[in-house]
């Protein structure tokens, strides 16, 4: 396992061609849990496609694939996959995703942070993503490399943001369906961690974990529809560092609190393991 940081910096962009429709975009949306209840107007903008809307978390799956897969396999830096966690995600949104469309998707090694040696590295991939009509969406992916550290680069910041000395403006809770990662993993992600019990055994723990990308989605929907009136177009950035796993049965306790005009900072917990973090340094950006 090893890093040339120099080489990997300066690797010309992956370039992958992406494509998406309607049918794309109702799967990863009820992969969220969107469609409770089936008949109410506002689930429907998710789950019909004559009133189909896209939540802009849909960028982290569109096309089908794990960008950040194909991102890790970049020149000067040979790790074992086993070893990866998804550190973090941030999304910026230049425009409204379209429900269906073809683009253009060029990413590259933008970062690359050192822990120390025999601990770990934090890769920083940038995926930037654009269609006939110009830029559509870019996707920072922070991966924690088990082992990796030790190469000589910066170790980067470690900041955490605080949250506000004061009750969260909105308390929402969202359950966590016992099949929703087996749904959700058909969006693209096929670990077998989110899905088979004996693998889920062999990483340590007694059943399935749930995708990380779905409680960022699941999170991002609640906060939309209740503080933003259900406006996805809304949305310019979404960021956060995932914290802990959440198990398929579980409620996902969100807490937001608004900050100043165009932010909205975000908790979330697991209710029935005394608020065991999920997500932290989490805000999402709006207009």
């Amino acid at each position: 396992m090893s890093i040339d940081a120099a080489t990997a910096l300066a690797a010309p962009p992956k370039v992958t061609e992406l494509a998406w429709d309607h049918k794309d975009v109702l799967l990863y949306h009820l992969g969220l849990g969107a469609g409770i209840p089936a008949t109410d107007p506002a689930e429907l903008r998710y789950t019909l496609e004559s009133r189909l809307h896209v939540l802009p978390s849909f960028v982290t799956v569109a096309g089908g694939g794990m960008a950040f897969v194909d991102g890790i396999d970049a020149p000067g830096i040979d790790v074992d996959l086993t070893g990866i966690l998804h550190g973090g995600q941030r999304i910026e949104l230049h425009r409204p995703v379209p429900v269906r469309g073809t683009a253009t998707q060029r990413s590259h090694v933008a970062a690359l942070h050192d822990k120390g040696e025999g601990k770990a590295a934090v890769v920083v991939l940038r995926m930037d993503v654009e269609d006939d009509a110009g830029p559509l969406w870019s996707c920072d992916t922070s991966l924690f490399v088990r082992g990796a550290g030790g190469f000589g680069g910066e170790r980067g910041a470690s900041e955490r943001l605080p949250l506000p000395e004061r009750a969260p403006d909105l308390t929402l809770d969202r359950v966590v369906r016992e099949e929703q990662g087996l749904l959700y993993r058909l969006s693209g992600d096929w670990n077998p961690l989110h899905a088979d019990p004996d693998f889920a055994k062999l990483a340590g723990f007694d059943r399935p974990i749930l995708h990380g990308l779905c409680t960022y989605g699941m999170t991002l929907k609640a906060v939309v529809d209740a503080a933003l009136d259900g406006d996805v177009s809304r949305v310019t950035g979404y960021g956060t560092r995932f914290a802990g796993v959440v198990f398929p049965g579980e409620t996902l306790r969100v807490r937001a609190w608004r900050l100043d005009a165009g932010r909205i900072q975000v908790s979330v917990t697991t209710a029935e393991r005394d608020d065991a973090p999920a997500l932290t340094d989490t805000v999402i950006e709006h207009t």
